[in-house]
């Protein structure tokens, strides 16, 4: 199922995340998207918890990061499949939560979701020259911009069978947590854009 954001002029977004809402909701994207911003707003509107995928790295992974050479899948199985046992403990415990994690490649989404049912994707869309004007005026962030090249080619966005609501990150990001929160099916909260019918 794909919808559109209303307005020819504005930002587009879509969605197949329809159903009930999920119990934990990965925020992805390529680095300098808004993952972390996003996602603690929408772990706040979940009522649940935030976590931050590098937080899963092993030193190493870190230290190659700085060095300026980009991750191979042998380097990502370990952090993959930590973040992983942690989901199925937040989805054992009824935990919300969010984790900002990149998941560019749908072989590494399929590990972190495992088959199992109450897990869903909010891919923060944008182009590479919006999100390398991002990466320049960033400071205190171990991802250096002349890496982005690198995500984008490994990038694979969301798609069929895969449970996911992609927003453009043109939108400011409280509007971004609005159309995500209403396409989970999310209660609205006082004030925002989706509060009332419309």
């Amino acid at each position: 199922m794909a919808a559109a954001d209303h307005g020819a002029t504005q930002p587009r977004s879509s969605d197949s995340g329809r159903g009930d809402p999920p119990g934990v909701v990965i925020v992805m994207g390529v680095s300098g998207s808004g993952k972390t911003t996003i996602g603690k707003q929408l772990a706040r509107r979940m009522s649940g918890v935030f976590a931050d995928a590098d937080s899963f790295h092993p030193p190493a992974n870190i230290e190659k990061m700085k060095a300026g050479h980009p991750l191979t899948d042998e380097d990502r199985w370990p952090w993959l499949d930590a973040m992983a046992a942690q989901i199925g403990r937040w989805l054992a415990d009824g935990q919300p939560a969010v984790l900002a994690c990149s998941a560019l490649k749908r072989v590494y989404r399929d590990r972190l979701v495992g088959g199992r049912p109450g897990i869903a994707f909010l891919y923060l869309s944008g182009s590479e020259a919006v999100i390398a004007t991002r990466l320049a005026s960033r400071k205190g962030h171990f991802m250096p911009p002349s890496l982005l090249r690198s995500q984008f080619e490994t990038l694979e966005p969301p798609g069929d069978g895969e449970r996911v609501v992609t927003v453009d990150i043109r939108h400011p990001p409280r509007r971004i947590v609005d159309i995500a929160a209403r396409r989970f099916g999310l209660p609205a909260q006082p004030g925002s854009s989706f509060s009332t019918a419309g």
